[in-house]
C-alpha cells in the first residue's frame, strides 16, 4: 500500500484542526456520530482556547485513482511558541498542507513555518481555507501566497473546513503531489521517536516513526540514547481511535507500549533500534530547543479546603510528568529566601509559559506561585570567559565583567497599512532597529525590526493586538546575543542587598523600572518603629529611593507645658533609641511583596 506522510501547517486560527476533522470523516475514519470539534485536539486547555498545544497524529486511508493510499498526518500548533513541535512534526514527514484564511490572507506564522517546511524539503500543497465566509477573497489570498512565499497560484486548492467543499479534492491532491517515503537501504531497524506521553497504568506510551526494518509485538528493542533495554508488549495506529496491530513497517507510523515506567528513559529525538541487531548509528534526531524566557515556580500554600496537595514533591511529580510531554521544556531545582524551594523552568515564549503552568496546576493539582519572566544573556569576562545566564543573582562580580550581551530577535510584523506610523513608535520606543518594510497586497504590509527580546516579552503582543484592533500578527527568531549598555539593578531594603529582586536592564529605562519596583514594595512592607529606605543601586551609586515612614509615638504627650529643654530631651533620646534600633533591627519582607513586583509592568 502506498504511503503519504504530511503536515498540517498554518498561522493560529487558519482552520487546521478544522480541517483535520473534516479530512477524518472524508476517509471514513469516524463517522458523523462519532464527530466532534476538534477530534485531535485532547486536552481541556486547546478546547477551551481554540488553540492546538500538541501535535497529533492519525493514520487514514482514502482510494485514489482506484489504488488506496495509507495517510499518515500530523495536526500542529500554529503559535509562535510551539515552532519546535512543528519543527518537529515536519521532520518525520516528506510533505506539508500549508492553510491559509481567505479571509486573513498570509499572515506572520505562515511565512515562518512554509519557510520551515522548505528548510526540510518538503512538498507544499497550498489550501486557501474558509471560503464560505462572506468577507472571503480566496483570489486575492492565492496571488498573495504567490507574492510572499513563491507558490502559484493556480496551484492553490479552495476549500471550507466548515462545509467539507474542497475536501475530495485536496486528498486527491495529496496523494497525487506529495512524494512516497524514500526505500530503506539499511536492513537493521531504526525508528524515530517524535514525542510520547505518561500513562497512570500503561506506564510511558512512545509515538514513532519506522525509517528502516519493522517493529514486532515481542521485539526486544534498545534506546540508542540511552542505552535501555525493554520488551515490546503493545504496538498501534491511531485512526484516531487507537488500533492495535502486530507490526509497524517501513515508513509507518505508530505507538508503542513497552512497559516503560521511568520518565528519563525516553527522549524525544532518540532512535529506537533492536538489541539482538542494532542500526551502526542513530538517526539525526531533532537540534535542542533553545529555551528564551525563565522563570520560577515555586509551591503555594497548601490549602486543605481545596484538597490540593500543594507542596514541593507534589511540584516536582507534575513537572517531571510533563516534560515527558513537553522536550522543549526545562526545568532546575531553585531556593528562595522568600519563597522555599521550588524550580527555575525555561520556555520558549510568554504563551508556553503560561500554558505549562496552567496544565501543571490542572493535570499536576498543584498551586503554583510565578517569579517575574526574565531571558538568558551572556556574559564576557575580563579572563576571556563567555557565561550564559539565567538569573541576576548568578551575575559575577562588576570588576571581571567585560560585556554583558543580550538576545536580539527578528521580528516580522504583518498589519494594515493605517498602523504603520503607531506600530513604527512601539517598535523604535522599545529600543527596535529597523530592517524593512514589504508591501504584501493592497492595505497590508510587512515590518522587520531587530528588537531585544527583554523589550518583548512583557507586554509588547497585547500592546500589537490593541494597536492594529486584533488584525496584526508577528512573528520573532533569535538571531544573535548582542553586547550593550546593560546593568544588574539591585534593590537594598534597610541598606541590605535582596537578591531575589534583582534584575538585568538596559541603563537608559533603569530609573524608570527601579522606582515601580520601589513604590509596589513601599505599600506591601510594614511600618517598624524605625524609618526603612528602599533604594536601587547600579554597582555603587543609587538611582532611586522611597522611604517607610516609621511609627511614632508621642514621648511628649506626658509634659504639660514647662521649659521646652525636657520635650527636647525626651526628643532627642527617642532619635537616638531608633538610629541604635536601626542598627540591629531586621526587615522581614512578606510573600505578598514579592508576588507584588512580579509584574514588572507600569
Amino acid at each position: 500500500m502506498p504511503i503519504r506522510n504530511f503536515s498540517i501547517i498554518a498561522h493560529i486560527d487558519h482552520g487546521k484542526s478544522t480541517l483535520a476533522d473534516r479530512l477524518l470523516q472524508a476517509t471514513r475514519a469516524v463517522t458523523d456520530r462519532e464527530s466532534r470539534n476538534q477530534m485531535l485536539d485532547s486536552m481541556d486547555l486547546e478546547r477551551e482556547r481554540g488553540i492546538t498545544i500538541k501535535a497529533s497524529a492519525v493514520t487514514v486511508e482514502h482510494v485514489c485513482d482506484g489504488e488506496t493510499f495509507q495517510l499518515n498526518f500530523i495536526d500542529t500548533p500554529g503559535h509562535v511558541d510551539f515552532a519546535y513541535e512543528v519543527s518537529r512534526a515536519l521532520t518525520a514527514c516528506e510533505g506539508a498542507v500549508l492553510v491559509v484564511d481567505s479571509t486573513q490572507g498570509v499572515e506572520a506564522q505562515t511565512v515562518a513555518n512554509a519557510y520551515l517546511a522548505v528548510a526540510n524539503d518538503l512538498e507544499l500543497i497550498p489550501v486557501v481555507n474558509k471560503i464560505d465566509l462572506p468577507a472571503a477573497d480566496p483570489d486575492r489570498v492565492a496571488m498573495e501566497i504567490e507574492s510572499v512565499l513563491g507558490l502559484p497560484a493556480e496551484d492553490c486548492i479552495n476549500c471550507s473546513a466548515k462545509t467539507g467543499e474542497g475536501i475530495a479534492e485536496l486528498l486527491d491532491a495529496i496523494c497525487r503531489k506529495l512524494p512516497a517515503p524514500p526505500k530503506s537501504d539499511l536492513a537493521e531497524t531504526r525508528a524515530l521517536i517524535f514525542d510520547s506521553h505518561y500513562d497512570d497504568y500503561r506506564g510511558v506510551i512512545v509515538y514513532f516513526r519506522v525509517f528502516d526494518g519493522s517493529l514486532k509485538i515481542g521485539d526486544k528493542i534498545r534506546m540508542m540514547g540511552t542505552g535501555r533495554t525493554f520488551t515490546v508488549t503493545e504496538l498501534g495506529r491511531y485512526t484516531p481511535q487507537p488500533l492495535k496491530t502486530q507490526e509497524i513497517k517501513t515508513n509507518e507510523v505508530g505507538y508503542m507500549v513497552a512497559a516503560i515506567k521511568t520518565l528519563a528513559d525516553v527522549r524525544v529525538g532518540d532512535t529506537i533500534t533492536l538489541d539482538a541487531n542494532p542500526a551502526p548509528e542513530a538517526l539525526p534526531g531533532y537540534e535542542e530547543p533553545k529555551q528564551m524566557v525563565f522563570c520560577d515556580f515555586y509551591p503555594a500554600t497548601s490549602d486543605e479546603a481545596s484538597g490540593r496537595k500543594a507542596d514541593f514533591e507534589a511540584l516536582r511529580e507534575a513537572v517531571e510528568k510533563l516534560q515527558l510531554n513537553d522536550a522543549s521544556f526545562t526545568f532546575d531545582v531553585q531556593h528562595s529566601e522568600a519563597l522555599g524551594f521550588g524550580y527555575r523552568c525555561g520556555f520558549l515564549g510568554l504563551l508556553h509559559m503560561e500554558i505549562v503552568q496552567e496544565r501543571l496546576e490542572r493535570e499536576g493539582g498543584v498551586e503554583i506561585v510565578q517569579t517575574a519572566p526574565t531571558v538568558t544573556y551572556q556574559v564576557a569576562t575580563t579572563d576571556d570567559q563567555l557565561l550564559e545566564i539565567h538569573n541576576p543573582a548568578e551575575l559575577p562580580d562588576p570588576t571581571n565583567i567585560a560585556e554583558i550581551r543580550e538576545p536580539i530577535v527578528k521580528i516580522e510584523i504583518i498589519c494594515p497599512d493605517e498602523n504603520i506610523g503607531d506600530l513604527m513608535s512601539l517598535c523604535d520606543a522599545r529600543r527596535g532597529i529597523f530592517r524593512s518594510q514589504i508591501f504584501i497586497s493592497t492595505g497590508r504590509q510587512m515590518l522587520t525590526y531587530e528588537i531585544p527580546l527583554a523589550e518583548i516579552i512583557y507586554d509588547f503582543y497585547d500592546k500589537l493586538k490593541s494597536i492594529t484592533r486584533g488584525y496584526g500578527t508577528m512573528d520573532y527568531e533569535i538571531i544573535e546575543f548582542r553586547a550593550d549598555s546593560l546593568v544588574k539593578i539591585q534593590i537594598l531594603v534597610n541598606e541590605k542587598p535582596v537578591e531575589a529582586l534583582s534584575l538585568i536592564c538596559h541603563r537608559d529605562g533603569g530609573e524608570k523600572r527601579s522606582r515601580v519596583i520601589l513604590q509596589k514594595l513601599r505599600k506591601q512592607i510594614d511600618r517598624h518603629q524605625f524609618e526603612i529606605p528602599l533604594q536601587a543601586a547600579v554597582g555603587g551609586k543609587i538611582i532611586a529611593r522611597e522611604t517607610i515612614k516609621s511609627v511614632r509615638k508621642n514621648v511628649t504627650a506626658k509634659c504639660y507645658g514647662g521649659d521646652i529643654t525636657r520635650k527636647r530631651k525626651l526628643l532627642e533620646k527617642q532619635k537616638a533609641g531608633k538610629k541604635r534600633m536601626k542598627t540591629v533591627g531586621s526587615v522581614t519582607i512578606p510573600q505578598e511583596a514579592f508576588l507584588s513586583i512580579l509584574d514588572q509592568t507600569e
